[in-house]
């Protein structure tokens, strides 16, 4: 049974980091490229990054880009996003998800539809 399940959300202050977590059950990292969105109160799911270790390939969102990293650790099956710099705008319910392959295809192309499995999310509160 494929899924996934996040953690290490929390509050921080701005200017602050965090590093959040997805486990991956079921399959290994090199199954399935692994994605990170965000869903901000009132505001649409926000891709954010995504990562293919078949393709060895990361990919940022404008939001993530020079402050966000993303990585794995095989041995875990774990997915990493390394969030340095945040702000009040950060803010918000961050998940992850599979691709239906081992590309990030669908995250390049805009298909939340496609993706596979979704954890519950993890709460990122950022205050001011």
């Amino acid at each position: 049974h494929v899924r996934v399940v996040e953690s290490g959300g929390g509050l921080v202050q701005s200017g602050g980091s965090l590093r959040l977590s997805c486990a991956a059950f079921g399959f290994t990292l090199d199954d399935y490229a692994i994605a990170w969105f965000r869903r901000a109160p009132g505001k649409k799911l926000e891709a954010i990054s995504c990562i293919s270790t078949t393709d060895d390939l990361k990919y940022y969102g404008d939001s993530a880009k020079g402050r966000f990293s993303i990585s794995t650790d095989n041995t875990k099956k774990t997915v990493y996003l390394q969030m340095n710099s945040l702000e009040p705008e950060d803010t918000a319910v961050y998940y992850c998800a599979t691709e239906p392959n081992d590309s990030c295809y669908y995250y390049t192309e805009g298909g939340l539809d496609e993706y596979y499995s979704w954890g519950q999310g993890t709460q990122v509160t950022v205050s001011s």
